[in-house]
């Protein structure tokens, strides 16, 4: 190979390298929701799943559908912003159902998530949930009035339904 060849091969290569490099850094800047925690996964931010979190705070860990594992944390201020492919329901086990969209957030404390956005409980109509609290046997939504309800459904992930809107 002659050196206009080589010379020709390696301006390529280097194109192609910076080309991935600029797309990775054009990529991190315009990630939205969810896929944040793959950035800060590369980059060697890693965080606890979000189950753990939850039970760290004593809350139970499937007040979430199964597939909200992606979330944003903010230790200084408490606020939680779980991201949820979807806008989906989840059925629980005492039969209450809660209407999620596809983000959700709230400031989290030991035993509370308050100020929540993004949440609906079935009440004969769809009510935004505002707070969501728990002591050893009860979980309790303020959804307009506050309602407990048996902690011991909330304590397995379920899987949400699609919905078409939140």
């Amino acid at each position: 190979m002659n050196k206009v060849g080589s010379y020709w091969l390696g301006q390529k290569a280097n194109k192609e390298f910076n080309s991935v490099g600029d797309d990775f850094n054009s990529m991190s800047s315009s990630i939205e929701g969810g896929t944040k925690w793959l950035v800060n996964k590369l980059k060697g931010k890693m965080q606890k799943p979000l189950p753990e979190l939850l039970k760290e705070f004593g809350l139970p860990v499937g007040i979430f559908p199964q597939d909200a594992t992606n979330y944003e944390f903010n230790e200084e201020t408490g606020k939680l912003t779980v991201f949820i492919p979807e806008a989906c329901e989840v059925g629980y086990r005492d039969s209450s159902v809660m209407r999620f969209s596809t983000t959700v957030s709230g400031y989290l404390e030991k035993g509370k998530l308050a100020e929540v956005e993004g949440l609906k409980t079935k009440v004969m109509i769809w009510v935004k949930v505002s707070c969501i609290s728990a002591d050893a046997s009860k979980v309790y939504f303020t959804a307009g009035m506050k309602k407990s309800r048996s902690r011991d459904a909330y304590e397995v992930i379920r899987p949400g339904v699609a919905v078409d809107k939140f």
